[in-house]
């Protein structure tokens, strides 16, 4: 098999599309390390990703966020989870395109909403008083936020819709996808 581009790949997609679940697993079968870029943050922190937006704001976020990014850039064999607006910034676009592979995890908003309908700790599904949104409101944002970002998210090099997959089949998918990419 080809050398991976810099031996390191990114996961991306909506909040939900199971990246912290396939990360690890896909990281295990590859014999890479797993690290999830909102949990860096929060053990950087020493906080929740969801008490940083609410006391510090989505731009401290996303600057810490970057700050993380690029230090995860220096370390081989990693698959990383990205978080869900991670790809909101073109300098986080750019490192990702230069660094590594990345691997869109698509989802319908139909199917986002059912995962995270009983999540309580996503800060962008929060109404800016930091109440839970109606259903009505939360399947509004999801499609809001995943019309905003899915033409980011397209620009991976690989592209999965994960609705109907269970993880195992997902895992066995994206290698089999990955070493494909790599032969080319």
């Amino acid at each position: 098999m080809k050398e991976m581009k810099n031996k390191r790949i990114y996961l991306t997609g909506f909040m939900g599309s199971g990246k912290s679940t396939i990360g690890p697993i896909l990281a295990n079968v590859l014999g890479w390390d797993f690290f999830d870029l909102d949990k860096l943050i929060e053990t950087e922190l020493n906080d929740s990703v969801n008490n940083i937006f609410e006391t510090r704001g989505e731009i401290f976020f996303r600057q810490k966020e970057n700050e993380l990014l690029k230090k995860t850039t220096t370390t081989e064999n990693l698959v990383l989870a990205l978080g869900g607006g991670t790809l909101t910034t073109q300098e986080n676009l750019e490192i990702i395109k230069k660094t590594g592979t990345s691997v869109y995890l698509k989802s319908s908003p139909e199917e986002i909403f059912r995962r995270l309908k009983f999540k309580v700790d996503r800060p962008l599904l929060k109404s800016e008083s930091g109440m839970p949104l109606t259903t009505y409101e939360t399947k509004a944002k999801i499609s809001e936020l995943l019309k905003k970002r899915e033409q980011t998210y397209l620009q991976s090099d690989i592209i999965y819709q994960i609705d109907t997959m269970s993880v195992g089949k997902t895992v066995d998918d994206l290698v089999k996808l990955l070493k494909r990419k790599f032969h080319e």
